[in-house]
């Protein structure tokens, strides 16, 4: 009898030791592997939970993670979601994929960032900005220079079926409405506006002076500028009447059914904190704070000091997947 009490108390043991040592969370991420592992490896080092985190492809950025999701429904793999932007967010809770977390760390992070029921929850963004090349006489101003004549052949844009690019489109579909939308970008072809595969090569042709401007991710300006490349930058529609700049924020949300959703809540508190968005504007991303009185890159302006977009991300979404069809169309179209 002595000897079942003790075999059953060596269990118990064991059992405790494991619980405490297998403690851990699992996180996809969207967000670039280079600068999100710092961040989750401090997470780890200062809670003690490990941190399992899978990261999407750059060829499939977003929409893969989004699709992992979306069949792992029923079976839900991952306990939460660090994606890079915020519409493909709004699809997952559409589809009752997420469950709303208010964390107390989302205090003070504009409303515009937050949804409503906290389903997500907006940090560290990038917005979308004009870059030049410096000895430009003519620069844009606005988005609106893609269609201008005096721009004719001078522009790039990043293949509006992908990315942040998909996302912007979508925005102005919901600001400008379908008719005004369609024009634009009918003007594009007709202005002669290139076509790239991706911002970054976007400011890489402004940069070699294949084209006087692009409209890229604030992330690849300021690398670009940063290996000593001669590009200006500039916030597009900032008069008092302009359209202002999208702002695409990193978002961060709770998966339902998560398997362990304790300590998912507590990552999540740790990327909405201050601090974790005091190492993204440090960090090589040049990620700007949502939380006011937290130092914005050199390079760029805190988000205080811009025209922002006002978006509502929910009809976004919902007019992302709306346009696919036609953005499609419009690009096979595209000379």
């Amino acid at each position: 009898m002595r000897y079942i009490l003790l075999l059953l108390a060596s269990f118990l043991f064991v059992g405790c030791q494991n619980g405490t040592e297998t403690q851990s969370v699992t996180v996809y991420v969207s967000e670039d592997q280079v600068f999100s592992e710092p961040l989750l490896r401090d997470f780890q080092k200062d809670t003690g939970i490990k941190v399992n985190a899978i990261y999407d492809t750059e060829e499939s950025k977003s929409t893969g993670v989004m699709n992992r999701l979306i069949a792992e429904k029923n079976n839900p793999q991952a306990d939460l979601y660090w994606a890079n932007e915020p519409i493909r967010a709004e699809v997952l809770r559409q589809k009752g994929i997420l469950t709303p977390y208010k964390s107390p760390n989302a205090q003070g992070i504009p409303k515009q960032f937050v949804q409503k029921e906290f389903y997500w929850t907006g940090f560290s963004a990038r917005v979308r900005l004009i870059v030049a090349q410096e000895g430009s006489r003519e620069k844009p101003s606005s988005i609106l220079d893609y269609i201008n004549p005096q721009f004719r052949a001078k522009g790039v844009i990043a293949n509006p079926l992908f990315g942040t690019t998909t996302a912007h489109i979508s925005a102005l579909f919901t600001i400008w409405g379908e008719e005004k939308t369609k024009a634009f970008l009918a003007k594009l072809k007709a202005n002669k506006v290139a076509i790239s595969t991706s911002n970054g090569e976007s400011a890489d042709f402004v940069a070699s002076k294949r084209y006087e401007f692009a409209l890229v991710d604030s992330d690849d300006a300021v690398s670009r500028q940063k290996e000593g490349k001669k590009i200006s930058f500039i916030y597009p529609d900032q008069s008092a009447d302009g359209l202002g700049v999208f702002v695409v924020p990193n978002v961060v949300m709770l998966l339902k059914n998560a398997p362990h959703t304790q300590q998912a809540k507590q990552l999540i508190d740790y990327l909405l904190s201050r601090e974790s968005e005091a190492k993204l504007a440090k960090a090589d991303c040049a990620q700007i704070p949502l939380h006011q009185g937290v130092l914005a890159p050199k390079a760029l302006k805190p988000l205080k000091d811009m025209r922002v977009m006002s978006v509502d991300f929910e009809k976004v979404a919902q007019k992302m997947l709306e346009i696919q069809p036609y953005l499609k169309s419009w690009f096979d179209s595209y000379e």
